[in-house]
């Protein structure tokens, strides 16, 4: 490159001035196609003049760069080459173009450097130099546009005189406003560091008497809340209480007037009303038959008289049933046989039956289908079976008929003193068998 560049500047001193100055007007027009940071710095203000323009006033500064800067040269070239296509070409590939101008040739092989630029330059170096004609003239108009030149820069040397005096007494008084201003900006810079201290120790109290609130509000929420819970769980109790005495007596009501149909037609008592004529007639009556009968616990026949009272209950401890018939089953079999059976039983009676099996032994959700009218229950962890029992004889109003299959004796024992009937395990197996 620095062999290229020396050869470039050697050639370049020896152009002749046609082709030198051809070669400046080229590469004016090509400068204007170029992106600015393609652009050597010194020619960056010359891009945006008009062409003609551009030549004249950047020549003493695009000559040299022409001649030292490569890269700018190839870049010129390549615009110039396509601007110019059909000689550009020509000469760039060396193929003779006698119709062409010896300069405009000279001057593309200076920038497009096929490889016998030199002797095109040269060749062009050797053609007569026509003399301007009338030399008076020339020097006369040139030195009348010189004076006018040194007059307009004199008249706009004074301009700038003025213009500069201007803008000193300008500056002056701009500095002075500056002053002003910057001492104004200084006491208000004061104040607002002021108002802002102010400003912070007034938020910093409103911010401690907004969490002192939120504190309180957050308590009288949550006493709220807790006196809305107490509410809501007295009045829910109150309406079980309420619902739980209803059902009792209702149920109770609804046994006594049964019982007392039933007795009724057991005692065969006439219908009430007023004395009759025959009722005057002395003679002695025939015994009445004593209610009930004598009869062992395991009767299917006592069992059949404890399912006809008026709102029997029937509660039957599960496993112990379903052990005493099918040991040998699956639990989850003896479960649906015995609820299966419970069930055609319900069909037959329109009677309550609950069941309830320990729930010790499961280790999960039960998958069991209860026939319609069977109530099933799994004691609750660290509860038996028996005391659940217990819990729902208890559960009943007194009065109503209970009855308890299981052979358990000691359940039967706790639920006889409850007012309840117990009874065999075989009887209901024998019953449910039966059917």
């Amino acid at each position: 490159m620095a062999e290229a560049g020396a050869a470039a500047s050697s050639a370049a001193t020896t152009l002749p001035e046609p082709v030198r100055q051809r070669v400046l007007t080229l590469a004016a027009q090509a400068l204007g196609q170029l992106p600015a940071t393609d652009i050597p710095p010194p020619l960056r203000r010359f891009a945006s003049f008009a062409p003609g323009k551009r030549a004249k006033l950047s020549a003493s500064v695009l000559g040299p760069i022409l001649d030292t800067d490569e890269h700018f040269r190839r870049l010129i070239a390549f615009e110039v080459r396509r601007e110019h296509p059909e000689l550009g070409d020509a000469v760039a590939e060396g193929i003779p173009v006698p119709a062409a101008e010896p300069v405009e040739v000279a001057a593309l092989a200076y920038l497009l450097r096929p490889g016998d630029w030199e002797q095109r330059v040269a060749d062009a170096a050797q053609l007569p130099v026509e003399q301007p004609k009338h030399d008076d003239e020339v020097v006369h108009r040139l030195t009348e546009q010189l004076d006018q030149a040194r007059t307009e820069t004199r008249q706009v040397r004074e301009r700038l005189r003025e213009q500069v005096t201007e803008l000193k007494a300008e500056n002056v008084t701009l500095r002075r406003k500056l002053n002003e201003a910057r001492q104004r900006i200084t006491g208000l810079q004061s104040e607002l560091e002021l108002r802002t201290v102010e400003a912070n120790t007034a938020d910093e109290r409103v911010d401690a008497a907004r969490a002192e609130v939120d504190r309180e509000l957050r308590k009288l929420r949550a006493r709220i809340t807790e006196l809305e819970a107490v509410e809501h769980a007295a009045r829910r109790t109150a309406g079980q209480e309420r619902e739980l005495i209803s059902t009792r007596t209702r149920l109770l009501l609804d046994t006594l007037v049964e019982a007392a149909g039933g007795l009724r037609r057991e005692l065969a008592l006439p219908p009430g009303g007023d004395l009759r004529p025959a009722d005057t007639v002395a003679g002695v009556e025939p015994s009445a038959s004593p209610v009930g009968r004598s009869a062992p616990e395991d009767d299917p026949a006592l069992f059949d008289e404890l399912l006809a009272l008026p709102q029997v209950h029937l509660i039957i401890d599960g496993y112990n049933v379903t052990k005493t018939a099918w040991p040998n089953s699956p639990l989850h079999s003896q479960r649906q046989r015995l609820v299966t059976a419970l069930g055609a039983l319900v069909a037959q009676r329109r009677i309550e039956v609950t069941v309830v099996f320990d729930g010790a032994e499961l280790s999960g959700p039960v998958q069991l289908t209860p026939p319609r009218g069977v109530r099933v229950r799994f004691s609750p962890a660290g509860v038996i079976a028996d005391e659940v029992i217990r819990q729902l004889v208890r559960a009943e109003p007194p009065g109503r008929p209970v009855v308890v299959v299981s052979t358990d004796r000691e359940v039967a024992d706790s639920i006889i003193t409850m007012g309840a009937r117990a009874l065999s395990a075989k009887t209901l197996l024998s019953r449910i068998t039966r059917a």
